[in-house]
C-alpha cells in the first residue's frame, strides 16, 4: 500500500470516528419532557454525573447511593431531573429532563466515575437544542418564517462546518502525506 493510500485511509477513518463517536443532537420543544441517553455498560457502582460545561462546578444531576444529591446541583435543574431508570438495569442511567425551557439548551454530559474521588471520561455526549413551539397553522411568527428559516440556518451551518472540517483534513493530510 503507498503512502497516499494509507493517508486516504486514516483521513476516511479519522471522519468516520467523528461522526460515530457516541455524541447526538437532539432538539425539543419548549414544555416537552426530553431523555438524554446513556448507557454504562459494567457499571460497577451506583455513582453517576450528568453536567453541562456552562454550569461550571455545579451538576446537572449527581446520583449517589440510590439518591439524588443536591449539593452543587444548578438551581435550574433542581426537581426537574431524574434518571429514567434509579436501578439502573442494563448500565441504563439516562437522564430525563422535564418541562424544558430555551435555557436547558447546551451540551450535556454522562459520566460514570470508578469511585468517589475520582471523576473519567464522559461516555455519552449530548448537545440538546430547545425551541419554541411552531406558531399555529396560519400564524405569523415575529421574523415571518421563524423557527423554519432557524432550522435551515443550523442545517447550512453544520454543513458548512462540516465541509470546512473535511478541508482541513484533508489539508493537513495531504501536506503531510503527499509523497512529492
Amino acid at each position: 500500500m503507498d503512502v497516499t493510500s494509507t493517508c486516504w485511509t486514516l483521513l476516511v477513518s479519522f471522519i468516520f470516528s467523528i461522526m460515530s463517536a457516541d455524541q447526538e443532537n437532539i432538539t425539543a420543544e419548549s414544555g416537552q419532557n426530553v431523555t438524554l441517553t446513556c448507557r454504562a455498560p459494567n457499571i460497577k457502582n451506583d455513582l453517576v454525573e450528568w453536567s453541562r460545561a456552562d454550569l461550571g462546578d455545579e451538576y446537572v444531576l449527581f446520583y449517589r447511593d440510590d439518591l439524588s444529591v443536591s449539593d452543587h446541583q444548578h438551581q435550574s435543574f433542581k426537581n426537574r431531573v431524574d434518571l429514567q431508570d434509579r436501578q439502573m438495569k442494563d448500565g441504563d442511567v439516562s437522564l430525563v429532563l422535564m418541562n424544558v425551557t430555551i435555557n436547558d439548551t447546551g451540551t450535556y454530559k454522562c459520566r460514570v466515575p470508578l469511585d468517589k474521588t475520582h471523576s473519567s471520561n464522559p461516555i455519552s455526549i449530548i448537545f440538546l437544542s430547545v425551541v419554541d413551539p411552531p406558531a399555529p397553522p396560519g400564524g405569523a411568527t415575529e421574523d415571518g418564517d421563524g423557527v423554519g428559516r432557524r432550522h435551515h440556518g443550523r442545517l447550512i451551518a453544520s454543513v458548512l462546518c462540516l465541509v470546512v472540517i473535511i478541508v482541513v483534513f484533508f489539508k493537513i493530510f495531504h501536506h503531510y502525506c503527499d509523497p512529492l
